[in-house]
């Protein structure tokens, strides 16, 4: 009698896989697909795209638009989400400390984490100011563009860039952006040199930002927490950096704690 396992591949439902490919052709530039539009980028049949649309309008997860023709995400994707985000120990874990930055700062307080070329904003507490940030909970951000990216990035060396960087050149997004990733690393490495990142203008030219990673029980970089400075704020002359960035690092060390990390785990670092 064979003992042989099935290849991983015969596991594989095609419909589900379809299906989830279909919804990953949302994004936020994209807003809204009509079904012809989905069949020609997924090389399906029209008939089976509509198939698929009836299916997750059925379960919520699009909804049709501009007079039925056209299809949009729906709100059981928003529930998956958030269920998602409550389900990560860093939000639970995370969200109380947030609210404290917050209050003891008068700044609104970010927790993001890395995906692929993305910081992802997991967590905000925002300040009660009349600044209106444009970053909420499932804000994507260009790692190398942004401090929060910067600071997630701050363990790696060339070599670990120009893998996640193959082609070693980087789209601009401010005058202050890196173009490659010799630049980027300059600019990650004084951020591990000092043990967190501060800059103004780097992303938004009116915004400056404070920011520090959160390590895990092995000492791996998870997440990176910050506040956001509007200009006012930077303009007013009572800004105590050094005063901020301790608050900051504070925290960020309480959250590591949390995660079991402890500064003389020295081995992965």
């Amino acid at each position: 009698m064979s003992t042989t396992m099935p290849a991983p591949q015969n596991y594989t439902v095609p419909g589900l896989e379809r299906g989830l490919r279909l919804l990953f052709e949302f994004n936020r530039n994209e807003q809204t697909l009509t079904a012809p539009e989905l069949a020609k980028r997924l090389k399906l049949p029209r008939t089976t795209t509509f198939r698929l649309l009836t299916t997750l309008e059925n379960l919520g997860f699009v909804q049709r638009v501009e007079g039925g023709h056209t299809y949009k995400l729906g709100m059981a994707i928003l529930r998956l989400g958030f269920e998602y985000l409550a389900s990560l120990e860093l939000t639970q874990l995370g969200t109380p400390i947030l609210e404290r930055v917050r209050d003891q700062t008068g700044l609104s307080c970010n927790l993001a984490i890395q995906d692929e070329h993305s910081a992802v904003i997991i967590s905000k507490v925002a300040a009660p100011t009349p600044f209106v940030s444009t970053v909420h909970v499932g804000t994507r951000l260009p790692l190398h563009a942004t401090l929060l990216g910067r600071v997630l990035l701050s363990d790696m060396k060339p070599t670990d860039l120009l893998q996640l960087y193959p082609e070693n050149t980087l789209p601009r997004f401010s005058e202050r952006t890196p173009t490659t990733t010799e630049m980027l690393y300059e600019l990650i490495r004084q951020d591990a040199e000092r043990g967190y990142g501060y800059d103004e203008g780097y992303f938004e030219p009116e915004v400056g930002s404070a920011a520090v990673p959160i390590r895990n029980k092995q000492g791996h970089i998870v997440a990176a927490l910050g506040v956001t400075i509007p200009v006012s704020y930077l303009r007013s002359g009572k800004l105590d950096t050094p005063s901020l960035v301790n608050t900051v690092r504070c925290a960020a060390t309480e959250l590591s704690q949390l995660l079991g990390y402890h500064s003389s785990d020295s081995s992965t670092r």
